[in-house]
């Protein structure tokens, strides 16, 4: 649930290891069908928040495979949740509402912010779908099951190449969904992330409390964050369809493990993130005070492209859930004037 900058945002994961039902369009193309699909992404959009669940689930980017758990609780208007991650170095995440408390033993830190996005699975951005479908076509695959639930396919096809496809698997009583696909331009995986066993219904609030209930001399880590005006910025290529969603600054702090240990923490750094979405995708430009020992450059990681780029007195981290190309014509329009 905690991001990072200059990284693929952590918790958009998963794959299943069971077999998919093949996916086919029904119908594909027609207004009731595109209305229908619209009417499916408002669903899975309600059912992240509205709906209680308790699951494994795995992302694969490549051939890197991880797993995590989740737990989400819904009692009245309060939302509780878990995440642990079961893979490599161990790190839990506890939200209650929009408060997010991780905690990461290796290092004895515990990191505290502020939520500022619904964009963890299996929760989809709040987007209008109707704003959607202007840049994807919508329309229903097949009936399906994933994690042993009966599942309804959509297909999101894009309608330019500076963004990905998407193939969705939503169990059908409740909307919760249960698996996706990241495809390229041939209509390859890129990406996936999809639960392998779950539960919906009741789940007890006491699982989503952390499993970790001594932090004595832990160094804990306030994420600084606040809305700002980055009027002297711009980009004068976005992506058709990609608007300013929002515009932050944050305290980063860097904490090597040894350093942590030793506590010694390097002092912080602000970093400010213009962050641009189509419904689905985002852009975010991450801008920061130079640094003479990074090297320019682009590298993929699964459906993320990143590009690191010096300009003037600032050093940029772009990065994107959209095709290189798109990258590649947001970092070439970037634009910084002082007044």
């Amino acid at each position: 649930m905690r991001q990072t900058p200059g990284l693929s945002r952590f918790l958009v994961l998963v794959f299943t290891f069971f077999v998919a039902y093949p996916v086919q369009a029904q119908n594909a193309g027609t207004a009731a069908d595109k209305r229908e699909a619209q009417a499916w992404l408002k669903k899975i959009q309600a059912a992240a928040v509205k709906q209680s669940y308790s699951g494994t689930f795995v992302y694969q980017q490549g051939e890197q495979f991880r797993s995590s758990r989740i737990t989400h609780v819904k009692l009245g208007k309060d939302e509780y949740e878990k995440l642990e991650v079961l893979d490599g170095k161990p790190r839990e995440y506890i939200r209650t509402n929009n408060e997010i408390i991780c905690y990461v033993p290796d290092t004895k830190t515990v990191l505290v912010e502020k939520r500022v996005t619904q964009e963890v699975f299996p929760a989809l951005p709040n987007a209008n779908p109707a704003r959607i479908s202007d840049h994807y076509r919508l329309s229903l695959g097949s009936i399906g099951r994933v994690a042993g639930y009966r599942t309804q396919a959509i297909l999101l096809e894009p309608r330019d190449n500076l963004r990905y496809g998407y193939r969705l698997w939503a169990e059908q009583k409740t909307g919760l969904l249960l698996r996706a696909q990241t495809l390229n331009e041939k209509g390859d995986v890129v990406e996936q992330i999809a639960f392998t066993q779950i539960e919906i219904g009741k789940i007890e609030r006491s699982r989503t409390r952390s499993s970790i209930t001594n932090t004595q001399g832990w160094h804990i880590e306030r994420a600084e964050m606040e809305s700002t005006s980055l009027s002297g910025w711009s980009v004068k290529s976005m992506p058709p369809g990609f608007r300013k969603i929002r515009e932050v600054k944050r305290l980063v702090t860097n904490a090597t493990a040894t350093s942590a240990k030793a506590g010694n923490h390097a002092p912080p750094r602000e970093v400010a993130q213009m962050v641009y979405s189509d419904g689905l995708a985002a852009i975010s430009i991450f801008i920061e005070p130079g640094s003479a020992g990074r090297t320019e450059g682009y590298m993929q990681q699964g459906a993320m492209n990143i590009a690191g780029k010096r300009q003037g007195e600032f050093w940029l981290t772009i990065v994107g859930e959209v095709p290189a190309v798109a990258i590649r014509q947001v970092v070439n329009s970037i634009e910084f004037k002082t007044r």
